[in-house]
């Protein structure tokens, strides 16, 4: 005959009431740490920007294959036919080349914050008790290596082809420094679009809409005087033009001239204009 086990009949470990202030003492920490400051979660957010190029190294071929084929390419192409031969052509067009490859690659900056909201992991940054651009800025600054990298190749190669720059070494990475500089404020601009437009694909048309006609429509392959005067009126303020010439007058050894402040001067205003509207729309994501 069988018996039956009632729940009566089994011994049960009732476990003891959870009390609040139990909760907390296990949980809250003996000391807080303290809240990071800007720099530091600026640098944080930087290395996790590097970290998706080490993860991702795909991302390293529009600095590398990209710009060593764009110097090849106009360089033999067009060498010839504008300045009689390559290598004087190569002297007056590989500082522009680098400007353009540069400038060029601002636009995954947008790209990639937009990514990263779209996926939702800039809803939990803004959870986070750290200064509120702390995210911005360190992506921005993460891509200063692509930009410093993209540089290096460009010159490296310009340097294997003939290119001699009477500045020196000082001179290259004066113009490199300044390079970097208007490039970093220039980004702003993408991660407001990139705040502002639903998908990548579209940060990215938009950009290819502004960054053709500035790199094109400038002084980065040919001599401005040769082009109609309508045409010269939009080359002479656009901001591409006067950082090729400073870029140039620095690889030159010409560090006192009005062009290197003119760009400072573009710089600071990128930053002030976009960064605060950047900002705004980051708040109001």
């Amino acid at each position: 005959m069988s018996t039956v086990v009632t729940p009566k009949d089994v011994d049960v470990d009732v476990p003891a009431p959870v009390v609040a202030e139990d909760l907390a003492a296990v949980f809250a920490a003996k000391e807080r740490p303290s809240r990071p400051g800007p720099l530091s979660a600026s640098v944080t957010f930087g290395w996790r920007a590097m970290l998706k190029i080490k993860h991702v190294p795909e991302q390293l071929f529009d600095v590398t294959a990209f710009p060593i084929m764009m110097t090849l390419m106009f360089t033999y192409l067009f060498g010839g036919a504008l300045a009689g031969s390559t290598s004087e052509y190569l002297q007056f067009v590989l500082p522009g080349i680098m400007v353009q490859s540069i400038v060029m690659i601002t636009m995954y900056t947008g790209v990639s914050l937009n990514n990263d909201i779209e996926r939702g992991v800039f809803d939990r940054f803004r959870t986070l008790p750290i200064w509120r651009p702390a995210a911005l800025v360190g992506m921005i600054l993460g891509d200063l290596l692509r930009y410093v990298l993209a540089s290096t190749v460009i010159m490296t190669v310009g340097l294997i082809l003939g290119f001699r720059p009477d500045g020196g070494v000082l001179g290259v990475l004066a113009g490199i420094a300044l390079l970097v500089v208007f490039s970093f404020a220039f980004s702003w601009i993408w991660t407001m679009f990139g705040l502002l437009l639903r998908s990548e694909k579209s940060v990215m048309g938009v950009s290819m809409m502004v960054l053709f006609p500035l790199t094109f429509l400038s002084n980065v392959f040919v001599d401005p005087k040769t082009m109609p005067g309508w045409l010269q009126a939009f080359v002479d303020v656009n901001p591409i033009t006067h950082l090729v010439s400073a870029v140039r007058d620095l690889m030159d050894g010409d560090y006192a001239t009005t062009e290197t402040l003119w760009v400072l001067l573009f710089s600071a205003v990128f930053v002030a204009v976009f960064g605060t509207l950047t900002m705004r729309l980051y708040n109001r994501k």
